[in-house]
């Protein structure tokens, strides 16, 4: 058993039952390990929330192509984001309801966007802030389209289109 078994095996029970699907004792059952073995590979659920959210979250910073400005940045950013979200929401609300799981990629993700808004306005956090939230509840509900591709399209445009929006007030275009 490898960390990325457990990661794969954790990412799988927190689809299907959510937050309280995922406990140590859940994860070891469907790995079919005692729970002491899995404390070798990640330090206890918090851990393993962190783990999962830097797995997840790791192609929304990876791989971009150097965008021609700052807005188009955060664009990419954020659009990666809420496609990340829409997913695997159920990392996100686990990550609602334990704090200290915020950390890794997605400290990384909300420092570069602070950064970048930093250029455009004199509250960069508080902007941040609305702007994640946006992409958390836009992408909470496309999870439930997924199954309706054209559906989840939309409501991706959708999602896109009020990006757009917010982007023009805070850069001022």
């Amino acid at each position: 058993m490898t960390r990325d078994d457990i990661l794969t095996a954790a990412l799988s029970l927190l689809d299907e039952g959510g937050g309280s699907g995922l406990t140590m004792r859940a994860l070891a059952t469907r790995l079919g390990v005692t729970p002491m073995s899995l404390y070798h590979h990640v330090e206890d659920r918090t851990g393993l929330l962190r783990a999962l959210s830097d797995r997840v979250y790791a192609d929304v910073l990876d791989g971009m192509v150097a965008p021609a400005d700052h807005r188009s940045e955060i664009e990419m950013i954020l659009t990666r984001y809420h496609l990340a979200v829409g997913r695997h929401p159920q990392l996100t609300l686990a990550i609602f309801a334990t704090p200290e799981a915020f950390a890794g990629v997605t400290l990384k993700i909300t420092h570069r966007l602070i950064a970048l808004l930093a250029g455009f306005t004199a509250e960069p956090r508080l902007w941040s802030d609305i702007l994640v939230d946006h992409a958390h509840g836009s992408g909470l509900t496309l999870a439930s389209a997924y199954a309706d591709r054209e559906r989840a399209q939309n409501l991706h445009e959708h999602y896109r289109q009020a990006l757009g929006l917010l982007l023009d007030r805070v850069t001022g275009l």
